[in-house]
């Protein structure tokens, strides 16, 4: 018999998708906290990329399956912060216990913005918005299909009445291709 893998095993490890949103909770341990026992300002960047990550994982992009997969179309390819804006509004302290919200914003053809909270009994410390690019070769490339429909799917669901955007690429040729991407 074979044993189950440890995704089976603790599926509640990656947190949840909560009518379009991706939910995960996280501790905070003396190891996140500066002296005073504030949470360190770049931990919250460690939080927020766990529930990318992970958000990722649930809508069926299992970071190692996709590259494995996306490496055989595009070698390689990279999922990068292509910019990040945040807010700092209030602090979390030691053993509290934070969810971090991520929801996708803007889905394009190479890219998608998400937005980004951390919450404490429903209040908001942080909020983020962060755009990350597909990318191989060093440029620009589509995010492979079933992921962004996926993407676009769960925005639907977090906004209702939110409809698909027009994509606008020029071509190689510099060729106008503006249309809709599924």
């Amino acid at each position: 018999m074979a044993e189950a893998s440890p995704n089976q095993t603790w599926p509640h490890l990656a947190g949840a998708i909560r009518d379009g949103r991706h939910v995960l909770p996280v501790r905070i341990y003396y190891e996140d906290t500066d002296f005073s026992g504030i949470v360190y300002h770049a931990s919250y960047l460690r939080f927020m990329e766990r529930g990318r990550t992970d958000y990722l994982r649930l809508i069926g992009a299992d970071h190692r399956a996709l590259f494995e997969a996306a490496s055989r179309e595009t070698p390689g390819f990279a999922f990068v912060v292509r910019s990040m804006g945040i807010e700092f509004l209030k602090p979390a302290r030691m053993d509290d216990v934070l969810e971090i919200v991520t929801e996708p914003d803007e889905v394009k053809g190479a890219s998608v913005t998400l937005s980004q909270r951390v919450t404490r009994d429903g209040g908001v410390l942080v909020e983020a918005r962060v755009r990350v690019a597909f990318v191989s070769g060093g440029r620009a490339r589509p995010i492979p299909a079933p992921l962004r429909i996926a993407l676009r799917a769960d925005r639907a669901r977090a906004r209702p009445g939110a409809g698909n955007e027009t994509l606008t690429m020029v071509g190689a040729g510099g060729d106008d291709m503006t249309g809709q991407v599924p």
